[in-house]
């Protein structure tokens, strides 16, 4: 996947990321500056991308 495509995310978190930055936005942060900020914060509140049960995070009971 390049580096910076969307396509993984799903609308609830590209819905997040939008308002996560207009709120950088609203404290004078420059656009892309905002938008660097909110992808960074949802990457870290989600762990990025879609998360479809592969590997991380699973746990086998």
């Amino acid at each position: 996947m390049p580096r910076g495509d969307k396509s993984a995310y799903t609308d609830k978190q590209k819905r997040q990321v939008k308002h996560i930055e207009e709120g950088y936005e609203n404290r004078g942060v420059p656009e892309d500056e905002a938008k660097r900020r909110a992808w960074a914060t949802e990457n870290k509140v989600s762990g990025g991308g879609k998360k479809s049960g592969s590997g991380r995070n699973q746990h086998h009971s």
